[in-house]
């Protein structure tokens, strides 16, 4: 399975000719080329995780893509068809197996309120947390994408995220607010934190793609 980064939180795997995409949001550059759309995911109802452009222009292109999200989503996107999700299902979408964690959003202050988010994993062995530090229990994560920074991100806690996730493989997302110095900064303390169980830590730009 090849997992490619695009802007801030958004990713696209591609699996037996089919592909997942994954939180395409305000900060993302449109996705054009898209083989064989199994299915779209949306960790939460924030605009940096998903627009109607965007899934307007996915499901012109691959017309009746299910839509994924938790009842958050789905009342943000009354325009569109979401089919909800909540932590502890599963489903299937071609080559692809989704089960989904969490269930809220990391809080960012008391004074907002915290929004439904579901983390997923894909495969068994890739890991996106959406906004949240939740951690997949029992899972061995073979490649985590981890969030880099946010209003709602302490690096502290970002690390201690890695530390308890134990991935093999690990690199950054959810990054556009970052400057570049802040950015590679970032990118180093959670290197470090990959290392410290034995796994190796990847620096990709938008464009940049893993195999897993």
């Amino acid at each position: 399975m090849r997992v490619t980064k695009h802007e801030h939180a958004a990713l696209t795997l591609e699996d037996s000719g089919s592909t997942l995409v994954i939180d395409p949001g305000t900060f993302t550059d449109p996705l054009y080329d898209l083989r064989e759309v199994a299915g779209i995911v949306l960790t939460h109802e924030h605009p940096d995780h998903w627009t109607a452009d965007h899934l307007d222009r996915i499901l012109k292109m691959s017309p009746g893509t299910p839509v994924y999200g938790p009842p958050g989503v789905a009342a943000a996107a009354a325009g569109f068809d979401v089919i909800v999700v909540n932590p502890g299902d599963t489903l299937e979408l071609g080559p692809f197996r989704l089960r989904f964690f969490g269930g809220q959003h990391a809080v960012i202050h008391s004074s907002l309120p915290v929004v439904d988010n579901v983390g997923v994993l894909v495969n068994d062995v890739f890991y996106y947390p959406g906004d949240s530090y939740t951690v997949p229990g029992g899972v061995d994560v073979q490649l985590l994408a981890a969030p880099l920074g946010a209003p709602w991100l302490k690096i502290g806690e970002a690390i201690d995220f890695v530390l308890a996730v134990k991935p093999r493989q690990a690199f950054g997302t959810h990054d556009m607010t970052l400057s570049i110095l802040g950015r590679d900064m970032h990118r180093g303390r959670l290197r470090w934190a990959t290392e410290q169980n034995g796994g190796e830590f990847f620096e990709l730009e938008p464009g940049d793609s893993i195999d897993v």
